[in-house]
């Protein structure tokens, strides 16, 4: 199958690990360009030099922090300089803090929306320019709680939420202009995230971490925890030239775990 990315311009948030570099990795094997970011400056520049290594498509970075509304506009600007255009938009953001409801103040909250929602909002409103000319494609990163919400994370479960209204509501809006807005929901992926994840349920049950990932396992058709490249790989597709029909859609990448139609 022909990918049709080759010379594409993608712009990948939170890509210095986990999910967002793995995305990155699979987008610059096919030959598009990408625009790497995230808050932390070594892990880009490392990054970018273990990507460049593949020599398909250019890699660059910009240090931003998506909570700043003037760092989004200058990465969209830098990624831009860089490559001309963009063709593909990740919205990406690591998971805010686990919590209950009568734990979490309105900082929390706050954060959490201008992280998890408020990010994306402005990202996509800084990118259509560049997309209302040629088409292109979204992906919004969200998770499994937008189908089954996850005991302790209140916060991930209710932004994620949103995370689904403005891609599905996009996906009408923007397909006058051949702009194709999906969100992806990953599993249990084996990222940091999701080892942080699994060691505060272990503290918070007072068992061991391997005991709470055994568990988890179990609960998961495949038997498995899911690899970063394996996630990467759908939304590879997904913003790829072989997808031409797939738009306000929220797929799961979770080996079967959430067991709701």
């Amino acid at each position: 199958m022909e990918l049709k990315l080759n010379g594409k311009v993608a712009l990948v948030v939170a890509s210095s690990q986990g999910l967002g570099r793995a995305i990155a990795e699979q987008l610059v094997r096919e030959g598009a360009h990408v625009m790497l970011t995230s808050r932390h400056e070594e892990k880009l520049q490392q990054v970018k030099a273990e990507l460049e290594r593949f020599g398909a498509g250019r890699v660059a970075y910009h240090r931003a922090d998506i909570t700043s509304y003037d760092e989004i506009k200058s990465l969209v600007q830098a990624t831009r300089e860089a490559f001309g255009k963009i063709d593909i938009l990740i919205n990406n953001a690591g998971g805010p803090p686990g919590g209950t409801f009568e734990q979490l103040e309105d900082e929390q909250w706050q954060q959490a929306f201008e992280l998890n929602l408020l990010s994306y909002i402005r990202l996509i409103r800084e990118v259509l320019p560049d997309m209302k000319q040629e088409g292109g494609r979204i992906i919004n990163i969200a998770s499994s709680s937008v189908k089954q919400p996850i005991p302790g994370l209140i916060l991930s479960n209710t932004f994620r939420l949103g995370i689904v209204g403005l891609a599905k509501t996009l996906s009408m809006e923007l397909a006058p202009y051949n702009i194709l807005v999906n969100t992806v929901a990953p599993g249990r992926i084996a990222t940091d995230r999701v080892a942080h994840l699994d060691e505060m349920n272990a503290e918070r049950r007072g068992v061991s971490k391997e005991e709470v990932e055994a568990k988890a396992k179990q609960a998961i058709p495949l038997q498995r925890y899911g690899d970063p490249e394996e996630f990467a790989k759908v939304v590879t597709f997904l913003v790829s030239g072989a997808s031409t029909y797939i738009t306000g859609s929220t797929l799961l990448v979770d080996g079967g775990m959430v067991t709701s139609v």
